[in-house]
């Protein structure tokens, strides 16, 4: 099956219905997402915008490429002293 994506007005649009009052169910079968989906967006995304779910996504994205920047110069460090060991 193929995973949907979901666009983050599309997000905040779904919580805000849920929120209103319309019940979990319905919102789900109307957008075709667990409840599982829902409750975890909702945990997440509650109270938030679209410009700062925005925001935050391109933060996440942000440290993604910074841990993985880390873990690359880490690896090379470690090999270097490795390195220079074996030669003294």
């Amino acid at each position: 099956m193929k995973k949907a994506r979901f666009t983050e007005s599309q997000i905040i649009k779904i919580i805000k219905e849920y929120e209103s009052g319309i019940d979990a169910q319905s919102v789900c079968r109307n957008h075709g997402i667990s409840k599982a989906t829902l409750y975890n967006w909702r945990k997440k995304y509650s109270g938030m915008e679209v410009s700062q779910l925005k925001r935050l996504k391109e933060l996440e994205a942000e440290n993604r490429k910074l841990k993985q920047m880390y873990a690359d110069q880490s690896l090379d460090n470690l090999m270097l002293k490795d390195l220079l060991g074996k030669k003294l």
